[in-house]
């Protein structure tokens, strides 16, 4: 979520204006842990997996603004990654000056900016000064061979693994370039049928076999896609809405690690979670960003 993250579009996601069509793309911050943190913590025995666990009811749970504290936390971590790099918040006024509407603590009607809640300095308060081990804690790469693409043509259907090979338009490159260029996997096309239901699956680079279960916390994990549900599904319509999507992951640490940066096809491996059965992805592709 934090250190993978080099650039403002990967760790916030993807520019949204009035107009777009909805969901370019959620960012890291949202992804994981924070997506599977409200789905864990949600009951199952609700109808909606109330109340963590859908997005309309998640702030009546005391823990909702433990996590969402902690994610601001994560945020502010960030930040402070890469002095003079792109670790820094997106310029545009149109984020900066979107505004949102609040009771205030004497019940008013009052208009807050996003800008006006980005400095915590301004807002009264600092976080604790905490050693972060985690931060540059890397996995092993995982012995074996890769498992080769199954040979799935895309659009396909997450109610099984799908491992496809993907065409790199650069190999080895200079640390100048990766400094300058963060090599970027899309999985775009993410369409969700039935957006009451949880959603979860993983993306991996060059999967070996030896992976275990908890594959998220090998070296070829790219990352995660998790997405809580936004709508309620009532008794007499059991699906409800469907949303499309799309998300990018930093992989040119993960090449080097892995040993694959010189290899001109990888094979990137979907693997689903959560309701897969309701998952389709459209493509799989690499680009670059600066």
């Amino acid at each position: 979520m934090v250190s993978g993250a080099k650039k403002r579009e990967l760790f916030m996601g993807q520019p949204y204006r009035a107009g777009d069509a909805p969901d370019p793309g959620a960012g890291s911050i949202e992804n994981v842990p924070h997506g599977p943190l409200h789905g864990w913590v949600g009951d199952p025995r609700q109808p909606n997996g109330e109340d963590m666990g859908n997005f309309y009811s998640a702030a009546r749970d005391p823990v909702f603004f433990a996590l969402h504290a902690n994610i601001d936390r994560l945020w502010h971590v960030w930040r402070g990654l890469r002095p003079g790099g792109n670790n820094t918040d997106f310029a545009d006024p149109d984020w900066l000056d979107a505004s949102f509407l609040f009771y205030d603590e004497d019940a008013r009607l009052v208009r807050v900016r996003v800008r006006d809640c980005l400095d915590v300095t301004a807002l009264r308060y600092a976080y604790q000064d905490v050693g972060l081990p985690w931060l540059n804690a890397k996995p092993a790469k995982t012995a074996g061979t890769p498992v080769p693409a199954t040979g799935a043509s895309l659009p396909a259907k997450l109610d099984e693994t799908v491992r496809v090979a993907v065409t790199r338009p650069r190999v080895s490159r200079s640390q100048k370039e990766k400094a300058e260029e963060e090599e970027v996997l899309v999985v775009e096309g993410i369409e969700i049928a039935d957006h009451s239901r949880y959603v979860k699956f993983d993306v991996y680079v060059n999967q070996c076999a030896a992976a275990g279960a908890d594959g998220a916390a090998a070296a070829e994990c790219a990352g995660s896609v998790a997405i809580t549900p936004h709508v309620v599904k009532h008794e007499k319509k059991k699906g409800s809405g469907s949303v499309k999507t799309a998300a990018r992951f930093g992989i040119t640490d993960l090449l080097d690690t892995i040993g694959a940066d010189a290899e001109k096809t990888i094979v990137v491996s979907l693997v689903p979670r959560c309701a897969g059965d309701v998952v389709t992805v459209g493509g799989v592709s690499i680009e670059y960003v600066k």
